[in-house]
């Protein structure tokens, strides 16, 4: 019996010297908030009790001091104390301090306040309670104007053929490295070339190229991704495609120009311009038709459209 006994003694020691010393501990509880949204940190007592006037402390990691009231003292009416971080960010729900509730708001979460709280009546009778609330910041793509965030893309058209339209895009000084894609009116990623990627000082530059085609809108854009920092920008940019090929714009134009300007030298000149003109101008469509010769095709660029003035 002394054996069966001894174990079990022990066993039931070493509970009492391994429990915790600091009062009795709830959680932990999660609270998931999108970043930039509100998030509200629950601590509230089960007894529902008045704390008006008692005291409560959040705070996060175990060290940077987040919220506390102090029987009616409080970082937001003159309390010195609280972290930089939290300034201005923290509050508490006055009303329900009464029935036990010592919940707080962060306002505008940042990635920087994910990680443990806790929420600790130091003085509670008869022992301390902690409630402890993991808080997971999930990270939200946007432009940040911050260090290394890739700037707006710079885009331009590089040469037109009967195969479409060749656009580049470039990201330059961007750290870290970004992820660069072309994309259609309706977000769809475009297929385009392996992009051509430059490091010096850490700092990226990115060049990617692709072809497109007309479509129902003309309208590309060009969207660099850096998902270590949550940063995205982009750009985009305008092709207005000429609805024919320049053979048959050419083929439709040229011969009522030519036909007016037979009938405008005859008005003026009579017979003798006549004869000039059936003489000449056959010769002159002649040898346009063999020579094959059109209007050349060259393009303009700003940021955010690209004119094809002739095909």
């Amino acid at each position: 019996m002394f054996w069966t006994a001894a174990p079990l003694l022990v066993f039931i020691c070493l509970l009492v010297f391994t429990g915790t010393t600091y009062g009795h501990e709830h959680g932990p509880g999660v609270v998931r908030v999108v970043e930039g949204n509100d998030a509200i940190l629950p601590c509230s007592l089960s007894t529902k009790e008045d704390i008006v006037q008692k005291l409560f402390d959040w705070k996060k990691d175990g060290q940077k001091e987040v919220f506390l009231y102090d029987a009616g003292s409080h970082y937001n009416n003159g309390r010195p104390g609280q972290d930089e971080q939290f300034k201005g960010r923290v509050s508490h729900f006055q009303e329900q301090l009464k029935y036990g509730n010592a919940s707080i708001i962060i306002r505008d979460t940042k990635i920087e306040d994910r990680g443990n709280y806790t929420c600790a009546f130091p003085r509670l009778k008869p022992e301390e309670k902690i409630f402890n609330i993991e808080l997971i910041v999930e990270r939200t793509f946007k432009n940040r104007n911050i260090s290394g965030a890739a700037p707006r893309p710079h885009l331009k058209i590089l040469n037109a053929s009967e195969d479409g339209v060749v656009l580049q895009c470039e990201v330059l000084r961007a750290s870290p490295k970004p992820k660069v894609e072309w994309q259609s009116s309706d977000g769809s990623i475009l297929p385009a070339e392996e992009p051509h990627v430059s490091e010096r000082g850490g700092r990226y530059d990115v060049t990617l190229r692709t072809t497109v085609t007309k479509t129902t809108t003309n309208r590309f854009r060009c969207v660099a991704t850096q998902e270590n920092i949550g940063h995205v920008t982009d750009d985009d940019i305008y092709v207005p495609f000429s609805e024919s090929t320049c053979g048959d714009s050419a083929h439709n134009w040229i011969p009522g120009i030519l036909v007016g300007l037979i009938i405008g030298v005859v008005l003026t000149l009579g017979v003798e311009g006549l004869h000039l003109v059936l003489c000449g101008v056959p010769k002159f469509i002649t040898r346009y038709i063999k020579k094959g010769a059109g209007p050349q095709m060259n393009g303009s660029y700003n940021r955010h459209s690209v004119t094809l003035n002739e095909c």
